[in-house]
């Protein structure tokens, strides 16, 4: 996307663009609130989708790579999207109850509170590409259940996967419901809709102009970015159990995921043991580099870019390690042999920005002060992920260090976790959907008070206030606090 633009300069949304918002906002407006049975045959119609078509999308999105392991494809984009679809037409029949409230003691008799989840409208979703499916059929089961119709724009770097989706979705769905669309240089475009709630995924720079556009209509957004999530490994945790679970992340999708193990602490003296770790693990998992079950890097551009940011570090003084020993990556498939960066500084390229690959910068330390000062020097991460099994030095990091999320003893797993909402904060997002607070994201929750036969309110306080009105208020006030 391009950078942000003035709030004063206009963007022409492109007819097709337009004529789907409008669509799908009068269909809104004819229908503000499908009932539960509805919401629900749309959610396992979105499972349906999914089932039926299976082997084009992992087609499809083999082709978007270049190769991507089919098992990482069915594990994060399949399995874990229909569990979600799964958990949400579980609950969703109490989510959408409206919930009772306590009314004022001055509004009774026979007053009511109660706050009522209702659809927002039509909600936008920007895709990326790295989990394309993931990140966009996981929000739509939140927007599905929350009664919204949606308009989804996926990655340039998904051309096929957009191109399929755009044809079979309306086997499945109304195009005033659910509507795909490819890239074609539209995303400023796209942000500038006056959508009820915009979601995106990608970048900080990104996020920032669709902030920037959405803001010209007032549209609400969640910003799914990312940033640098840092592994922390305690003095007393085993360096081989943490070179095994972070080694696990780190070469899954080739190090492409937002919430990525982006470096590494370790205790002081542990780096040759763990980068021994490393070597061995990857020897053991990834036998051929060129092999199907390692992913390739997602275009020219993002592969030369890793290659500089290597370089840099090495001609600024880090020692790299790599990981694929004498194994020779095929550059033709984009496959990027996985290093480590010792002795990293902050003048490199991988310190400054997230990395979205599988570079591992590793970084010592000698009391957990130091960490903690380190992480919150800097922006926010989208999760931090720390390996103790002392349980006062977990709270430590989760107390003193702020992020999207945790996971402890473990890498990204918090984010499978189907009652955990997901979402950063600061630099790397705003906002949550997963769970319930997905339901709540898409959701207004309206509240409604409905009075009583007698308007107790009127009786008590109606002017002259300097009579009864006046006393009475003041009586009140002085048993308050």
């Amino acid at each position: 996307m391009n950078a942000p633009i003035s709030l004063l300069e206009q963007v022409q949304i492109p007819a097709e663009l337009q004529q789907c918002f409008n669509a799908q906002r009068a269909a809104y407006l004819d229908r503000p609130e499908p009932g539960y049975a509805e919401r629900l045959a749309d959610l396992k119609s979105l499972a349906r989708l999914l089932k039926e078509n299976r082997e084009q999308l992992v087609t499809a999105i083999n082709l978007d790579y270049g190769n991507r392991s089919e098992f990482e494809t069915l594990f994060a984009e399949f399995f874990v999207v229909l569990e979600t679809i799964n958990d949400t037409a579980k609950h969703l029949k109490k989510w959408m109850r409206p919930q009772k409230r306590k009314i004022d003691f001055m509004m009774y008799p026979g007053a009511r509170n109660r706050v009522i989840p209702q659809p927002l409208g039509v909600v936008g979703v920007i895709v990326p590409w790295n989990f394309p499916l993931n990140l966009s059929f996981a929000p739509l089961a939140a927007i599905i259940a929350a009664g919204n119709r949606a308009m989804v724009k996926m990655s340039e770097n998904s051309g096929h996967l957009a191109a399929l989706l755009m044809q079979i979705s309306p086997k499945y769905f109304p195009e005033d419901k659910l509507k795909f669309f490819d890239d074609q240089g539209r995303g400023p475009a796209f942000s500038s809709i006056p959508f009820d709630h915009l979601l995106f995924t990608g970048s900080g720079t990104t996020g920032r102009a669709v902030m920037a556009n959405a803001a010209r209509n007032l549209t609400p957004v969640t910003l799914e970015l990312g940033g640098k999530a840092p592994a922390i490994v305690g003095p007393d945790f085993p360096i081989k159990a943490a070179a095994e679970r972070i080694m696990w992340v780190k070469m899954f999708n080739a190090g492409q995921i937002c919430t990525n193990v982006d470096y590494v602490f370790l205790p002081e003296g542990a780096a040759a043991e763990f980068a021994e770790h490393c070597k061995r693990l990857f020897a053991e998992r990834f036998p051929d580099i060129n092999g199907p079950d390692y992913t390739s890097i997602i275009d020219g551009r993002s592969f030369a870019r890793l290659q500089a940011a290597l370089a840099d570090a090495r001609d600024k003084g880090a020692t790299l390690v790599n990981l694929a020993g004498t194994q020779t990556p095929n550059a033709a498939l984009r496959k990027f042999a996985p290093h480590l960066v010792l002795n990293p500084t902050e003048e490199m390229q991988v310190m400054q920005r997230e990395i979205f690959g599988p570079i591992l910068p590793v970084r010592t330390y000698r009391d957990k002060q130091e960490v903690a000062d380190y992480i919150n020097s800097h922006d926010r991460p989208l999760a931090i992920y720390p390996f103790t099994r002392d349980r006062a030095l977990q709270d430590f990091y989760i107390s003193r260090v702020m992020s999207g999320g945790v996971s402890v003893n473990e890498a990204l797993l918090h984010v499978g976790q189907h009652d955990l909402p997901f979402g950063g904060v600061g630099a790397s997002g705003m906002g949550h959907y997963h769970a319930r607070e997905g339901f709540i994201t898409f959701s207004k929750l309206r509240p409604v008070f409905y009075q009583g036969p007698v308007s107790a309110i009127q009786m008590l306080f109606q002017p002259p206030y300097a009579k009864r009105a006046m006393k009475l208020l003041n009586l009140l006030i002085r048993f308050k606090g």
